[in-house]
């Protein structure tokens, strides 16, 4: 059980990507008060929770009812992450997340936390899609589904302290040095996502 939660907060860490917050957090407080900074912090790390919960809950029953097959989905969700990885290797703007026009907007916006921190950056459609694939694993396990939404919990109090620690952050990283963290986890989340492809494949065909 143990070995289970560690990959799987090895993989979601990778995708929800606390460490890409820096530049974001910091591009989109610029000028902000301190309080202001906790409050968007803190709303945006309870909703991702929500969010995330809430579709682990509910998320394999809506498969169900779309009539989509475990299997299927794992191919999905590989080629999500691995598009996901490209960009991080890559370090280019993630259009799995926004969009130019999104950009703009969430930059004239006094509530930062839904849009764009909570959705699509932290709980974004990569984070999401990992998670469907692990509860799948995890159904019928109690104490494994517990132990997951404790990891889901972890990784975004992370997201959460990073957002808090970003001014300091972004002075010791620097924008190149948050970018080269995100490329070695980008590798590390290819190799992953073809994994998930795999087993896809396997469970479709064999």
């Amino acid at each position: 059980m143990i070995e289970q939660l560690v990959k799987f907060f090895v993989v979601f860490f990778v995708v929800v990507e606390p460490v890409s917050l820096i530049p974001v957090f910091a591009g989109l407080t610029q000028g902000a008060s301190t309080g202001y900074k906790r409050k968007m912090a803190g709303k945006a790390a309870a909703i991702s929770l929500g969010i995330c919960v809430l579709f682990a809950l509910v998320g394999a029953r809506f498969l169900e009812l779309m009539g989509i097959s475990l299997s299927s989905f794992r191919i999905a969700g590989g080629v999500l992450l691995f598009l996901i990885a490209l960009e991080m290797v890559f370090a280019r703007p993630s259009g799995t997340r926004t969009t130019t026009p999104e950009e703009e907007e969430c930059r004239k916006r006094d509530d930062i936390s839904v849009f764009p921190l909570a959705f699509p950056f932290i709980a974004g459609p990569g984070a999401l899609a990992t998670i469907l694939l692990t509860v799948a694993e995890v159904s019928g396990k109690p104490l494994l589904f517990a132990g997951f939404l404790v990891v889901v919990a972890l990784v975004l109090i992370t997201c959460w302290a990073i957002m808090l620690a970003t001014p300091r952050l972004i002075t010791v990283l620097g924008v190149t040095g948050a970018n080269v963290i995100n490329r070695l986890s980008g590798v590390v989340l290819a190799a992953l996502a073809v994994q998930f492809i795999v087993e896809g494949i396997r469970g479709s065909f064999f």
